[in-house]
């Protein structure tokens, strides 16, 4: 299989928050941005693999700042990391004010995709290579996401 760059697959997509996806305070329900990362990640996940690819976990979900209605709401998704069969996505939400044109960051999650094939079985992925310092720290930190992940899963799995 012929490794791709992050680059390749990387997606920006938007979404205007609605009344209907806020509180009755005007908060942007945490639901509404989970269900729009899922969909920046399986977007980055598909372009990479060019298979059915699905969500296996969110590793983090970090609410820094909330977003209000009337705001844009920006993902940038990304390719960090690759294993045989799977792949980790980094997604960042940010919120822009439409009227003063103020940007700033509301989350951050991290998210494990499985490539399947016409089967339904788990597919292997091409390789990730990595072009820049940037796409090298992040395969980095991606490894060491993924060893805590796999130590947590023994910890879980042994207590169970």
């Amino acid at each position: 299989m012929k490794p791709k760059t992050a680059r390749e697959s990387e997606v920006v997509m938007t979404h205007l928050v609605l009344p209907q996806d806020t509180n009755p305070a005007g908060n942007l329900h945490g639901g509404v941005i989970l269900k729009h990362i899922d969909i920046a990640g399986g977007v980055v996940a598909k372009r990479h693999c060019r298979t059915n690819a699905v969500t296996v976990s969110i590793d983090r979900m970090a609410f820094q700042q909330p977003a209000y209605v009337g705001e844009l709401l920006i993902f940038k998704a990304s390719l960090n990391h690759v294993g045989r069969t799977s792949m980790e996505i980094g997604v960042r939400v940010e919120a822009e004010d439409l009227m003063t044109g103020e940007v700033r960051h509301t989350n951050s999650a991290y998210l494990t995709f499985v490539s399947l094939d016409e089967n339904g079985r788990p597919a292997p992925v091409p390789p990730l290579e990595t072009t820049d310092e940037t796409s090298r720290r992040r395969y980095k930190e991606a490894e060491m996401r993924r060893t805590v992940r796999q130590q947590e899963r023994a910890r879980e799995n042994a207590s169970a």
